[in-house]
This record gives structure tokens, sequence and C-alpha cells, in this order.
């Protein structure tokens, strides 16, 4: 079975570091217990910053790069198992923090039994390489120091939506994408038979366009079709976004790239024929700016059986 975690890279960096630490500090845990002490992994850094001498909570926080909440919960553990105690300083808001005799003796252990074999079973894990592990750590470390991850998401995401033209490799997707949605209300008829299999001869050839809307990692979502049908004449046709898009505003992203590309290749008249059971896509096509229009019935409502809808965009 594929590493999901692994296969997505750097995605899902933060869960797999968390996954590599919880096998770390397991067998550290094991290491450490076998060693006489009872103190877990992620106490040895207060431990070991309380060998230089007594601390308050707040120079224990920074020592070790944590919360003044998280250390004050690992005091009151540790102080439980009387390898640390506090003591009221001059400055009565502060409490110092220090070993015990029987805290200093637990870390004279750690010192000869665990982090030596620790230090060699890591470097040999790491081919040699832990200080080039650790100094890109450090840099990860650093870089988030100076600009956090939530900040540059905003800064280096790249659009959720993006627009691509027509090309011979995104017809297949202009085929299943209208196929699907025809096929799951009504019935393809002969005219989007013509057209879905000959995009190039019906749409493009003749002065139309074919755009498609591209989603962040899900490619092609949605396509939407302008075919000329006269001089300064253009019907918007064959729109469809695939189910999995939906909530995306995929299909208004869409929409109002193709009025603007109509806008730009001289259409003086835009419209669109459809069929009441399409709710959603006459909602958005009044929404940005298409009317019911009975002229345009008159004129084109006859290339589909299932046309009971036809409206002109008025802007």
């Amino acid at each position: 079975m594929t590493d999901v975690i692994a296969h997505h890279r750097g995605v899902l960096l933060g869960s797999r570091l968390k996954r590599l630490a919880e096998r770390l500090q397991g067998d550290a845990a094991q290491i450490i217990q076998a060693a006489g002490v009872q103190a877990q992994p992620g106490q040895m850094g207060l431990l070991a910053a309380l060998e230089e001498g007594p601390l308050t909570v707040g120079q224990l926080a920074e020592a070790i790069g944590s919360s003044q909440p998280g250390v004050t919960r690992a005091i009151g553990q540790l102080a439980a198992l009387e390898l640390v105690q506090t003591v009221q300083g001059s400055d009565l808001r502060q409490r110092h923090v220090s070993l015990t005799a029987a805290g200093q003796e637990a870390m004279a252990r750690v010192r000869m039994h665990v982090w030596p074999g620790v230090g060699l079973a890591v470097d040999e894990m790491c081919g040699g390489e832990t200080d080039a592990l650790l100094a890109l750590v450090a840099r990860v470390e650093a870089a988030m120091d100076e600009s956090p991850m939530l900040e540059r998401y905003g800064r280096l995401k790249p659009p959720v939506l993006a627009i691509r033209e027509f090309s011979e490799e995104r017809a297949r997707d202009f085929h299943d994408i209208n196929a699907e949605w025809i096929e799951t209300m009504f019935r393809l008829e002969p005219t989007d038979r013509e057209v879905l299999e000959n995009p190039q001869r019906c749409i493009v050839a003749p002065g139309g366009t074919i755009l498609f809307v591209e989603a962040q990692g899900l490619g092609v979502v949605g396509t939407c079709a302008l075919q000329k049908t006269g001089e300064g004449a253009f019907e918007l046709t064959k729109m469809g976004v695939r189910a999995s898009a939906r909530g995306l505003k995929a299909g208004e992203f869409l929409l109002d790239a193709m009025i603007e590309r109509a806008g730009a290749m001289g259409a003086e008249k835009l419209y669109l024929l459809t069929n009441k059971r399409c709710e959603a896509a006459i909602h958005l096509y009044e929404k940005l700016g298409f009317r019911h229009d009975a002229g345009i019935m008159a004129d084109y409502g006859a290339r589909y059986e299932r046309c009971d809808v036809a409206m002109l965009y008025t802007g």
C-alpha cells in the first residue's frame, strides 16, 4: 500500500515529522526506562536545561522553545516524580525550578547510559550525516522564525482556479465533461454528438473558441464554448463543470472569463439556449447579466429538442 504521507512530500511534512518523532520517542522511552529513569523523552530537554542551575518557567520555556503553560504542566509532572523542585524567588511573582538530588542522579544516569548509545544509533540511521540533518532542521526553524508558514502560504499560494485555452489534448475533456452532465439530465442529441466529437471543426475553425477551467489539485474541471452563428453573433454553449468541483465556483469563474472573451472577439449578440431543469445554471446566467429573451427563442430555439429557455446577454 502507498505511504500516503510520504507520497505527498512537503505538503504533509508536519505529519511526517510528527510520525517520525513518535517512533523515535517511543524507542527512547524504553531506553530511558531501562536505564532506571522515570522521566519521559519529552521531558529530557527541561532536565538538561536545569543542569545549568535554577531557572524560572519563562526561562525554561525560552530554553526549549515551548509555551509556558506546557512547561508548567511538565514541571508539575517532574515534581510529582521528585526530580525537580520549585522555590519562591526574590520577586514574589516568580518561582525558580531546580533539580532535586534525585533529578541530578537521574541526569547522571541519562548521560552515562542513554545519550551515548542514542547518539550513535541516530548517527547510524542518518548514515553519518546527523550534522547535515540538524543543520537543515535549524534552517527550517530559522525560516519559520523569520516568516511563519501561514504568512508564506498567503504570499505564495497559486490561484485555485485558472483559465486554459483549447488544444487537441483537451478535446477529450471537452467531450467527457459535457457528456457527463447532458446524459445525467437529458440524452445526447445528434447536434450534441457532432459538436462534442468534432470541437475543432465545429467550434474553433469557424471562428469560435473553447475555454477550460483548471482547479489546483483537480486538473481540468469545467469547459465552455463560444460558437459563431453569424456576423457578430455567438452562442454560449456546451458549458459544464465536473461534480468534483462543486463548491469552488468554477462555473462562475469560467462564465465570467467567457463573457470577457466574447467581448474581445467582437460579439454584438451573445446568447444561450438551455432547459428549465438547469436551475442552478440559469441562476448563474442571470447573476452575470443574461436575460430571458423571446426573440432568441424564436430565432434559435429549435436547434435542440430540450431547449425551452433562451437568454441574451445584456451586461
